[in-house]
């Protein structure tokens, strides 16, 4: 193709790969067993570059798929368009620690835990913490303003943003914001930016704020004999004035997927006891008596929810090895089967009904699921696995219909169908069951304004 050569003509053949290896690398992301080839991989590494890059296909009608780390679980970085596949992975420089004004600024390849790690050795704190954190991009995190467990607390990756370095489709570079706390000028472009899934722009600078880190935290793990009275034990838990830094439910299966496939054992006793869910809990701050009495407090209400047993994690590496077990059931169910996985959130009283639900929907339809997720604010994951299932049945209308029936309950619920994870290329479809043609058109009008030639991640978000 002549396009490519011109593109090795502008950056350079360091920065674009046509080989078959490269190609298949970036082919696929963790979504379940998509392979989606593009036509070259461009690996930046400096803005400059990205807007050379884009501006020539912009120009010429080429589509460009911006790229984090690949962990993301919606396809949103499978380039089904062939075209550029954009990788942010050069950009990986740690910029500046601001202490005096707890800001941070980071190139959009850094990996999360290796920020949340340089802070930290600061005395300083960024919250959000997805499950991929020690692989995932902070770019991939503004593309779907990641949470994680600690999200309940102290909010998703939106809530950290102060200005953002973006590429325009056309090549033009521009700061959304300003590095203030405060900003009251004009439209929010930062805000609009985060979530968009790469379709409006192509981040390439971000300005975090931070927070002191807490001094201290404790972990408690609760086990129920059903998931509804794990369900119904959370917003009692707010409802007595305690405010914990992550609430986390795990399906009994999930746990067993984790100790079947990584060797990691929360609880040999759980068939015996007849566990059918966990609810890890954590509280964090500054003065240790409060947090004490904050657990007392937890107790009393997981004793009155039905608790077969509570557990403290006295030590470091009893902490670490729970949140490990939490971190890795994705991957673990993945080592499964291929599974979808929906991202589902509701107010969070109305989780027992969406667990009731989901087990309900999963009789009718004949599909098998593992739930788990961030039960403190209402954001279960739901693992339907294909397992034995054909082909045939797996993308067939009858799945289609479940998940679909999955949605609307959400809705009914006060929710919607993607909390942290995004829409991509897999959910797409699902958009009409919550939101207006209204909203869908001015979303598109947001999109035509940002990238006329519709370059940008085409196939994604919208059908």
């Amino acid at each position: 193709m002549d396009w490519v050569q011109e593109l090795v003509n502008l950056v350079g053949d360091k920065i674009i790969s046509v080989d078959k290896e490269t190609l298949t690398a970036y082919a696929s992301d963790y979504t379940e067993d998509l392979v989606h080839l593009p036509d070259v991989v461009a690996k930046p590494t400096t803005v400059e570059e990205v807007s050379s890059i884009l501006r020539y296909c912009n120009a010429n009608g080429i589509p460009v798929t911006p790229r984090g780390a690949g962990t993301g679980l919606s396809g949103g970085s499978l380039p089904t368009h062939g075209g550029v596949s954009l990788s942010m992975e050069k950009f990986n420089k740690i910029l500046d620690i601001d202490e005096a004004n707890f800001q941070a600024t980071v190139e959009s390849g850094v990996i999360n835990e290796t920020f949340q790690q340089a802070v930290k050795e600061r005395g300083l704190f960024y919250p959000p913490d997805p499950a991929s954190k020690g692989s995932c991009f902070l770019g991939g995190n503004i593309a779907h303003s990641s949470g994680g467990p600690k999200a309940l607390k102290y909010g998703t990756t939106k809530d950290y943003v102060l200005n953002l370095e973006v590429v325009m489709a056309n090549g033009e570079i521009i700061w959304t914001g300003a590095d203030t706390l405060k900003n009251s000028t004009g439209y929010n472009l930062t805000q609009l930016i985060i979530g968009s899934e790469g379709t409006l722009g192509v981040v390439t600078k971000i300005v975090f704020k931070l927070l002191p880190l807490p001094k201290h935290d404790l972990l408690m793990l609760a086990k129920f004999g059903s998931i509804e009275d794990a369900c119904k034990a959370v917003p009692q838990i707010f409802i007595n004035g305690i405010s914990p830094s992550a609430i986390e439910l795990m399906e009994r299966n999930a746990v067993e997927y984790v100790t079947k496939h990584s060797g990691l054992s929360l609880d040999p006793s759980q068939q015996e006891m007849g566990i059918k869910a966990y609810l890890l809990i954590e509280v964090d701050g500054n003065d240790m008596e409060q947090l004490f009495s904050d657990c007392e407090g937890i107790n009393e209400v997981l004793e009155a929810n039905n608790a077969l047993e509570v557990q403290f994690a006295d030590t470091a590496e009893q902490k670490e090895r729970l949140w490990k077990i939490r971190r890795t059931i994705g991957e673990m169910v993945k080592l499964h089967s291929i599974y979808k996985e929906e991202d589902t959130v509701v107010k969070r009283a109305n989780l027992p009904a969406l667990m009731h639900g989901v087990k309900a929907i999963g009789k009718d339809c004949g599909f098998e699921s593992v739930c788990y997720g961030h039960a403190g604010d209402g954001n279960l994951h739901i693992n339907i696995l294909k397992g034995e299932m054909s082909d045939e049945h797996w993308d067939g209308p009858h799945l289609e219909e479940g998940i679909r029936k999955i949605f609307r309950l959400c809705k009914k619920l006060g929710g919607t169908i993607s909390g942290e994870h995004g829409i991509g290329l897999v959910q797409k479809k699902y958009m009409n069951e919550v939101l207006e043609p209204i909203h869908i058109e001015l979303m598109k009008g947001i999109k035509k304004t940002f990238d006329p030639k519709g370059i940008l991640n085409p196939g994604k978000i919208w059908e």
